[in-house]
């Protein structure tokens, strides 16, 4: 089980958690988050594209939770 200072967050840069957790990069690009956007936190470029804030951040969390993250 996580704690909650181990999730991603919607106010955590794009960039930060690509370097943190790689195996979110398949998300991102899922939810066809540019590049670009990397150094915008994770809500604004969800609103920016149309996308429901919570499914991007759920997703983000699956995907760090099934590789077995350990803090």
């Amino acid at each position: 089980m996580f704690r909650f200072d181990q999730l991603i967050r919607p106010d955590m840069a794009v960039r930060d958690v690509k370097q943190a957790h790689p195996e979110t990069a398949a998300v991102f690009e899922q939810f066809q988050f540019r590049t670009v956007c990397d150094d915008c936190d994770i809500e604004t470029v969800a609103r920016r594209n149309g996308l429901n804030v919570m499914d991007v951040v759920d997703a983000l969390n699956q995907a760090i939770s099934r590789s077995g993250f350990k803090a």
